[in-house]
């Protein structure tokens, strides 16, 4: 490792500040892509799943008015 103590670390010579601040930007930036993404794959999912349960309840209706 290149610096002498965590606190070296931290500071990263002075860019500390800068240097974890696009880190946490980056990482807040994937996190919030990551949860849109499985927030609009579940709507997605959730209306594939009605609009399958519309049409087994319009061909249910079709063969009751075709029966009777």
């Amino acid at each position: 490792m290149q610096f002498d103590s965590f606190s070296a670390f931290l500071a990263m010579g002075g860019y500390g500040f800068y240097v974890w601040l696009a880190v946490a930007f980056s990482v807040l930036t994937l996190g919030s892509l990551t949860i849109a993404t499985i927030v609009k794959r579940r709507q997605i999912i959730n209306e594939i799943k009605n609009k399958h349960q519309r049409i087994q309840r319009m061909r249910a209706a079709e063969k009751m008015e075709n029966t009777l």
